[in-house]
């Protein structure tokens, strides 16, 4: 039977970074750990008291509140708590308490500071939680769990508009989760009980079926508290359920953003969310590079100033569609548009080009067709105009290819599929990075899952796909040297974004393929597939640690170029960087080559 401490030491295995400790001081180290388990409810420990050691959750859940009793987080499997009062004074700056029945391991104070003075993965783990923390309550930067209301209200839909009305008066809260078994159906707010109820003079009897608002918007709890605020202020709603697998987790409200800013990025959000022309979006975006410029000086993590950066885009492209609507009319049948390229991943930088898509409802006419390429040329062209350039390569809503209905889109991607030639494998790349931002996200869902399940069950798309990752190598040269461009305007320079981020951006989408993943963030498909075992955990976190420098350095060079009144670009001279600079970009290369060749092998990390 196994031991306590062997099951202790396999769990560690999996968490960083433990995982990057010798098999014989893991083992030292998993015999260090103390084991104990609380119920639902059970405080770990409270504000102020003395702090037995590091915190590691085994299993379950646990909250983290401040001295004011409001949720800073809540934690799950592998995460650590109790660090910020250990490099203090020794005693605890939060409370901590199970959500549910939990197994939490912990390691004494001593032992850890041991590792933290002994082992550089433990010294840079910690330390860059700290330097996280300094950031203080930055919306832009904190995530929708740490944000959300700990226990939402809720009733079920067959409750009455006079329950809700109590409920929400004894709560002091101002709208009621609207659920069945946990699954969100529909949200009720006071607004819907003054305008659906009492001003069509309902009965109190009502059920909450008939006034509620069903399935409505929501963000998950992975999502990025400015999502939050943009999405508030873009559709003008004051409510935002956070929903998991279709099961409510909590609740946003602008209440609850009080305390908390973000003003640059939302500012442009909100400008281009009430443009009225395309001329007033271009206005807006032109302000696009001063916000990169004030977020990397705020020492923002790259894929929050990407993230925020693409929400601007994706603002400006509903704003455009609803202008074309009201242009052209209501659409004749549903339809959705779809970003690809950056803004599908949502990694926009301070150059960018479009790409984009519309997939149609099936009951679409050749007669329809007229409406829906004058709706293509509207938004495109006001991207256009707004700095998003015509793609070179045409991969836009306007090209008649590219606007078809959902059964010819279900067409292109079995073949491609079917029968992966280059230009498939080129056109499936870009495609398998599609992200709804505009009309019936319903008509892209079951779609993208079906063909990442075909796709994943055929091995010789997947190889191939794989071949093609490879074709972006790091520009690594030799004696320790890069290989840099050797003539041209770019001489000597680094390509930042087609030999680097983009073979990540390659690796990433194959981890999404053979995982069946829906991700189509770079960074998240990453973290996804180290979570359902695609990529080994030391891979994954090498890979996203070699990924987060390169980012970092292409956006501080783009930004540079900005102050110097220069326009971004994707170039970096090594001689700009520090020896410490240059040496750790060259150990970052090294990780995507070795995660290539990997790859290329079909073994190791993939294995």
């Amino acid at each position: 039977m196994e031991t306590q401490i062997e099951t202790i030491l396999a769990f560690l295995e999996t968490v960083h970074p433990y995982d990057s400790l010798p098999q014989d001081e893991m083992a030292r180290v998993a015999a260090s750990f103390g084991r104990r388990e609380y119920f639902a409810g059970d405080e770990i420990y409270a504000a102020g008291e003395p702090l037995k050691g590091l915190y590691l959750i085994k299993r379950g859940s646990v909250e983290v509140t401040d001295r004011n009793g409001v949720t800073v987080s809540i934690l799950g499997p592998r995460n650590s708590f109790g660090e910020r009062g250990l490099l203090r004074d020794g005693l605890a700056v939060t409370t901590a308490t199970a959500v549910e029945p939990s197994v939490v391991l912990v390691l004494p104070e001593v032992c850890w500071r041991q590792l933290i003075a002994t082992v550089p993965a433990f010294e840079r783990f910690f330390s860059r939680n700290r330097s996280a923390e300094t950031r203080g309550n930055d919306l832009s930067t904190l995530k929708v769990a740490d944000l959300m209301a700990r226990a939402p209200v809720t009733l079920p839909p067959e409750a009455s508009v006079t329950d809700a009305a109590r409920l929400m008066r004894e709560r002091h809260v101002s709208s009621v989760a609207v659920t069945r078994d946990e699954m969100l159906l529909g949200l009720v707010t006071t607004r819907d009980l003054t305008e659906k109820v009492l001003a069509e003079e309902l009965p109190g009897a009502t059920p909450l079926s008939a006034v509620m608002t069903p399935d409505p918007l929501s963000l998950s709890p992975d999502a990025l508290g400015s999502d939050i605020l943009h999405t508030m202020l873009e559709r003008r709603i004051g409510h935002l359920p956070v929903v998991q697998d279709g099961k409510l987790k909590g609740m946003v409200t602008q209440t609850d953003l009080t305390r908390f800013q973000a003003v640059s990025s939302a500012q442009l959000v909100r400008d281009a969310a009430t443009g009225e022309t395309p001329e007033e979006m271009a206005a807006v975006t032109a302000r696009i590079p001063q916000l990169l410029v004030q977020l990397v000086a705020a020492n923002s993590a790259h894929e929050v100033v990407t993230r925020l950066i693409t929400d601007v885009a994706d603002t400006v492209t509903r704003r455009l569609l609803k202008l074309a609507e009201a242009d052209l009319g209501p659409p004749p049948v549903p339809y959705v548009w779809l970003a690809c390229g950056s803004q599908g991943r949502q990694e926009q930088t301070g150059v960018s080009d479009q790409d984009n898509c519309l997939v149609l409802d099936d009951a679409v006419t050749p007669a329809d067709m007229a409406y829906f390429q004058a709706l293509a040329r509207y938004v495109s062209d006001g991207l256009n105009l707004a700095g998003y350039v015509y793609c070179p390569g045409d991969m836009m809503a306007t090209a008649e290819r590219w606007c078809q209905p959902k059964a010819v889109w279900r067409r292109y991607f079995r073949g491609w599929i079917d029968t992966p030639s280059p230009e498939a494998q080129m056109l499936a790349s870009v495609m398998f990075d599609l992200r709804p931002i505009g009309g019936t996200v319903a008509l892209f869902r079951d779609l993208q899952e079906e063909t990442l399940h075909l796709a994943a069950k055929n091995s010789i798309f997947v190889a191939h796909m794989i071949s093609n990752s490879l074709k972006h190598q790091p520009p690594l040269g030799l004696l320790r040297g890069f290989a840099t461009i050797r003539s041209g305007e770019h001489k000597n320079h680094i390509d930042m974004k087609h030999n680097g981020v983009v073979p990540v951006t390659d690796i990433a989408r194959v981890y999404a393929l053979r995982g069946e993943l829906t991700e189509v963030n770079t960074r998240a498909r990453i973290e996804a597939a180290e979570a359902v075992g695609v990529v080994s955990v030391s891979g994954a976190r090498d890979l996203i640690e070699a990924y987060d420098l390169i980012a970092r350095l292409r956006l501080e060079n783009q930004a540079a170029l900005v102050k110097a009144g220069r326009k971004p670009d994707n170039f970096l001279a090594p001689s700009d960087l520090s020896d410490f600079e240059r040496s750790h970009l060259r150990d970052a290369f090294v990780v995507i080559r070795t995660m290539q060749s990997a790859l290329g092998q079909r073994s190791g990390v993939l294995g």
